[in-house]
């Protein structure tokens, strides 16, 4: 066997990885797997545009092991997911699904174990776009109803003060770290970064 990626992904920097961790490290530990390389992303598995999986895709080769804890962890849209699983594949690497011992390349060479992944493959990444896309559509429909009750008011915007402003531009010129910007405003780290995104948005509408 070659290198061994525990590759993990959660859909934002505020989601724990905790639980796929210790699914790894059972995995590991149960294989006898020394020394694995964990890649983990923060980030949507509707799109491939991640840090860590674009690494996982130029480094992975002949031999190497790629490790997931469930299939949505690859993708959330079935397409990619497929495409993902040929192209890791197709280099000579085998995948492994904790959560789905049949997806297992390692077991399965054969034509009908090819068959039969490929089946599972494609229900799974199609039942787990359609639970994002349901989602989208409650999350939707959620809206329009509080509208029509008058009760939405959408996300709180943030208060772009004079001292706001000073601060953001004295971070940005280079004047001041991050933490101390975080410190003069009395904000955490998450909504420091959000209220700068959200600034930058609205100057360059």
């Amino acid at each position: 066997m070659g290198k061994v990626f525990n590759y993990i992904r959660v859909s934002s920097k505020e989601q724990n990885e905790a639980r796929q961790v210790e699914a790894m490290n059972k995995f590991n530990k149960e294989n006898g797997v020394i020394n694995p390389i964990e890649l983990i992303d923060k980030a949507s598995g509707t799109n491939t545009d991640r840090e860590q999986l674009q690494l996982l895709l130029k480094v992975v080769g002949k031999d190497d092991l790629v490790v997931i804890k469930s299939i949505d962890r690859l993708s959330r849209n079935y397409r990619e997911c497929k495409r993902l699983w040929e192209e890791i594949t197709s280099k000579g690497a085998d995948i492994v699904v904790i959560d789905m011992p049949m997806l297992d390349t390692r077991q399965y060479k054969d034509l009908l174990g090819n068959f039969i992944s490929d089946l599972i493959l494609s229900v799974l990444g199609y039942v787990a776009e359609q639970e994002t896309e349901f989602r989208k559509q409650r999350q939707s429909e959620g809206i329009a109803i509080a509208k029509e009750k008058g009760v939405y008011k959408g996300r709180k915007k943030i208060e772009t003060n004079d001292n706001f402003i000073e601060v953001y531009n004295s971070w940005k010129q280079g004047n001041i770290t991050a933490v101390k910007a975080m410190e003069e405003l009395g904000l955490k780290k998450n909504t420091f970064y959000r209220r700068a995104k959200e600034y930058e948005e609205n100057c360059s509408k």
